[in-house]
């Protein structure tokens, strides 16, 4: 048996328009388009969200200025600054924020700064000549304790 051969059926491209070819230049991919609407989104709801906040700090001259709870909107405009890999800075109770020589923030959570391989390292460094042995533990309460009357040994 032989099988029928299928001929393929060319569509006839329409003739476009200046703002046809115009796209077609700039656009050419459907991934491409859609990551710029994406990112066209992301920016009107970041304007749109800082927009609102401002004018919620901010009094217009003839404008009554009307109270709202910013918490919705700062989450907003905090997550789509998120979407654009940027963080915002968090504040210590005295309205001041610490950063280290890498930026990062310096007990942005208030408590001490996590200890790094780097600290014990210079712990085990500066500690004496002799046998040593520095263990550290992730994982409270732990109570260590000796057993003051020894016990027999299992029998059989």
């Amino acid at each position: 048996m032989t099988e029928p051969v299928k001929e393929e059926v060319k569509k006839k491209e329409e003739p476009k328009g200046p703002l046809g070819k115009l796209k077609s230049a700039l656009l050419p991919d459907a991934e491409e388009q859609a990551a710029i609407i994406s990112t066209a989104v992301r920016i009107t709801v970041l304007a749109w969200s800082g927009g609102i906040l401002t004018l919620n700090y901010v009094s217009i001259p003839g404008v009554p200025q009307q109270k709202i709870d910013p918490t919705f909107i700062a989450s907003v405009f905090t997550g789509v600054l998120a979407s654009f890999g940027i963080q915002t800075a968090s504040k210590k109770g005295d309205g001041t924020m610490k950063m280290d020589k890498n930026g990062n923030t310096v007990n942005g959570n208030g408590g001490a700064p996590p200890v790094t391989a780097k600290d014990i390292e210079a712990i085990m460094a500066k500690a004496s000549a002799g046998p040593v042995q520095t263990i550290r533990i992730e994982q409270a309460p732990l109570k260590i304790t000796t057993d003051s009357k020894p016990q027999e040994p299992y029998k059989m």
